[in-house]
């Protein structure tokens, strides 16, 4: 197998890295703005990664084969119809192209939100793969969820994948759900470690007609705190966790409420990590509240080694 070496923009605390070196890959260069993920980045990989990339000189990155970025969706100035820089300059989207522009890069690999797909009804992505084809790359993108592959969390994201064209790798099949049989409960810290996660409410309520199996592939509400609004819904543990989120309110804001052991209680920074593919190996942030934050952002590991794998077996076959 070819020795790759890749770029990891918008880097957050490595989920990318952690997917991009299990396939065999060497990451030459990454880049994070926010100081306490740079810090966790340090800890787990041994470099501190470069900041704001907006102000790194396209020519000051080293070469490499991949680029990788979990970018933030921002609206374009033009609704994707120029097909050119001027739609999208002033956005974070404009730093990765300016860096695919200079360095044309064999291969791109590219996360964002589900709604990605279709914000700005549609324009946001259209701009974007308008800009690489015409950067000169075969763009693919595809809709995947963390639950089809080992993560026992609904959790969907669009992912962009592309190919530089004289490569001439003209089609590109993601990678099918892994149907692995994993619910919460498999990703549990022990009790003790969780007591201080548990939260105590007189206005906590149960459905009186739930039904729980053994289990199940999708999140389970069983009741709510409160009014039952964004962050005080209740989960059991034999389903999927809901999406991890780096902002949101409500008592449950970030990891959601889950009834766990007769309890009902947010979930650890820990229990975050595993639900993200992180190891336990991963050294997390001190401060609860950074670290729902850092893996609310992070990328599924698990979805990023499949498609890695995908898109060197696919750049394999064509006998490069």
């Amino acid at each position: 197998m070819n020795s790759f070496k890749y770029i990891d923009l918008f880097a957050g605390i490595g989920g990318f890295r952690l997917g991009l070196d299990y396939v065999g890959a060497e990451c030459v260069f990454s880049s994070e703005s926010n100081k306490s993920a740079q810090l966790i980045y340090r800890k787990n990989f041994g470099e501190m990664p470069q900041g704001d990339i907006s102000k790194i000189e396209a020519s000051a990155i080293p070469g490499h084969d991949i680029l990788c970025a979990g970018f933030p969706c921002q609206s374009f100035s033009i609704s994707g119809k120029q097909k050119g820089f001027d739609d999208v300059r002033g956005t974070l989207f404009f730093e990765i192209a300016r860096i695919v522009e200079h360095h044309q890069p064999k291969m791109l690999l590219l996360e964002n939100v589900k709604n990605f797909e279709k914000h700005d009804n549609g324009n946001t992505l259209y701009t974007v793969k308008s800009i690489l084809d015409n950067l000169g790359y075969n763009i693919y993108h595809q809709i995947l969820n963390a639950s089809d592959f080992g993560l026992p969390q609904s959790r969907k994201r669009i992912f962009i994948v592309g190919f530089r064209k004289d490569l001439k790798l003209n089609i590109f099949n993601f990678p099918t759900p892994k149907n692995i049989e994993t619910i919460l409960k498999d990703k549990l810290i022990s009790t003790k470690e969780a007591n201080k996660y548990i939260i105590n409410r007189a206005d906590t309520f149960f459905k009186t007609n739930y039904h729980i199996s053994e289990k199940a592939s999708i999140p389970i509400r069983i009741g709510y705190i409160n009014k039952g609004g964004q962050g005080e819904r209740i989960y059991h543990e034999n389903g999927h966790a809901i999406t991890l989120s780096a902002h949101g309110g409500g008592v449950g804001a970030k990891t959601g409420l889950y009834y766990i052991n007769g309890c009902v209680r947010k979930l650890a920074p820990r229990e975050c990590a595993r639900l993200q593919g992180f190891p336990d190996t991963f050294e997390i942030d001190t401060s609860d509240n950074q670290a729902w934050q850092q893996f609310g952002n992070a990328v599924p590991v698990n979805i990023v080694k499949a498609i890695a794998e995908k898109m060197i077996t696919h750049y394999g076959k064509a006998g490069f």
